[in-house]
């Protein structure tokens, strides 16, 4: 019998079909991967398994019985539990409150909390994950990501074990973290599988999934294709039932000339958690970020977007000092954060708005009137540059799939033409094509003469681009290196601190 099993769902928006006919199953003690592009209708389908939207047709089943799940209460009834790249925990609550929110504290007599049986059962299901080093006191904001996702996961396993099933459904629950962080993380879905719970995964990194999964279903423009034994699955299989592309063919790492201009220098430059930072990047080069888990690499762009405190900073031979992004902006940097949903976008605002965001005073008449004609036209033809697929610049940033939602701030930096191009975890969250897609556009930024710094945990991404790397060490500057010759495992040697050519 399986825990989960979805047939012929489907699922309209203002007549775009989201969801034409998607089916699969999961079974108990099983890591079934889901896989598709951005826009394929993954986040549809977790929404209605969330009780977020109703599906117009289809059938769900939990534990062989027939099931409607017309809110979130009802997925939480059913055993459902939702785990998403953007984390809501609350932050200044400890690990012990936040395993038991919404859910009744322990008393004692009179009514009280007896707040040592909540830290002792919050202990007990961090102890059940193999996460006892997470102190069930501490205050959840100052825990890394990854443990932040472990307190998530500890908190379904204070639940009441009546719920029919027991299925984990995680959206890309790796995109944020470490590679460490991802190894615990695996090591938990060994331990649910063995409690013989149900996991529905979603992710685009294809390595993790053939590690990891046992089943894979492809969604493909709404349409989900028959499962895939991960055993008999490969890379290039996945990448052609997604995309309809048998391969995707990567181009050459940009070269470096000796001879460009110096686009930015870097002297000294300090903020909160770096340390005296210097670098120079020439007009045409791609410079990575590297480093251990909180490394610094997004402080250091911050840091040139407003938030240095000392050192100096010089773009084209022009000393400059952003007193904040708006200035940064204007001064020719563009920025595109790690977070798009909390950093980057106003998800209720249109395509267009998001866009022309920083852009305001060159799109408007008198920096009074903002000239709509003109908002649509650049969005349209930035859209069309980065392959955002959109029904039109109004349409809302959080309909959007999460890659196109990516793309719309990549839409919003080349808008302004930038000397200087700032990313935080690019292609976190995005599927192959669109993975492709973005380092093509990096490509042909860096071709046109505009310099590009960008943090990566991914260093595989960082050897494909870059054509040098610098090595950041709780914020200091461990070492620049050329790319060239440089292998993932060299790299990531490099990273712990072996100084070795």
């Amino acid at each position: 019998m399986s825990l989960l099993s979805v047939a012929r769902l489907a699922k309209t928006y203002g007549g775009a079909a989201a969801l034409r006919d998607a089916s699969l199953t999961i079974e108990a003690g099983e890591v079934h991967a889901l896989m598709g592009e951005n826009g394929a209708g993954k986040s549809t389908l977790i929404r209605i398994l969330a009780g977020v939207v109703q599906a117009d047709s289809g059938e769900i089943t939990v534990a062989g019985e027939p099931a409607s799940i017309a809110n979130a209460r009802d997925a939480y009834r059913l055993g459902l539990r939702f785990l998403h790249q953007e984390l809501n925990v609350a932050s200044r609550l400890s690990v012990a409150e936040n395993i038991f929110l919404g859910r009744a504290y322990p008393t004692r007599w009179g009514g009280l909390v007896d707040w040592a049986a909540l830290r002792d059962r919050a202990s007990a299901a961090l102890a059940a994950l193999s996460a006892s080093h997470i102190a069930p006191e501490t205050i959840v904001g100052r825990l890394a990501v990854g443990d932040r996702m472990i307190v998530k996961i500890a908190s379904t396993f204070v639940d009441d074990a009546s719920a029919p099933g027991r299925i984990f459904v995680m959206d890309e629950p790796t995109a944020a973290l470490t590679s460490e962080e991802s190894e615990r993380l695996f090591r938990i879905l060994d331990e649910l599988q063995r409690r013989r719970a149900g996991v529905l995964y979603v992710s685009h990194r294809i390595e993790e999934v053939l590690r990891i999964s046992n089943r894979i279903t492809v969604l493909r423009d709404g349409v989900s294709q028959p499962p895939i034994a991960t055993a008999e699955a490969t890379r290039e299989m996945l990448i052609e039932r997604m995309t309809g592309r048998t391969r995707l063919e990567a181009a050459a790492r940009p070269r470096q000339s000796t001879n460009a201009r110096v686009a930015l220098s870097v002297d000294r430059l300090t903020g909160k958690g770096l340390e005296e930072i210097s670098f120079d990047v020439r007009e045409g080069e791609i410079l990575g970020l590297a480093g251990l888990g909180d490394a610094g690499g997004d402080r250091l762009l911050r840091a040139l977007m407003g938030a240095m405190t000392g050192g100096s900073v010089t773009i084209a031979g022009e000393g400059v000092r952003p007193r904040g992004p708006a200035e940064g902006w204007r001064r020719g940097l563009a920025y595109v954060p790690r977070e798009r949903r909390s950093e980057g976008l106003l998800l209720s605002q249109s395509i267009s708005d998001n866009v022309a965001l920083p852009h305001l005073n060159r799109l408007s008449h008198l920096r009074l009137f903002l000239n709509r004609l003109a908002e649509r036209a650049e969005t349209a033809a930035v859209g069309r540059r980065v392959r955002l697929r959109a029904t039109g610049p109004r349409q809302r940033a959080w309909r959007l799939s999460g890659g196109n939602q990516q793309k719309v701030m990549f839409a919003r930096a080349v808008a302004g033409a930038p000397r200087l191009l700032l990313l935080d975890e690019p292609t976190r969250g995005v599927d192959v094509a669109a993975r492709f897609d973005i380092h093509a556009l990096l490509r042909e930024i860096a071709a046109a003469g505009a310099a590009v710094v960008i943090a990566s945990s991914d260093r595989e991404e960082l050897l494909a681009l870059c054509s040098r790397i610098a090595i950041l060490t709780d914020g200091r500057l461990s070492r620049i290196v050329p790319a060239e010759g440089l292998t993932a495992a060299r790299l990531l040697a490099l990273c712990y601190g072996d100084d070795r050519v």
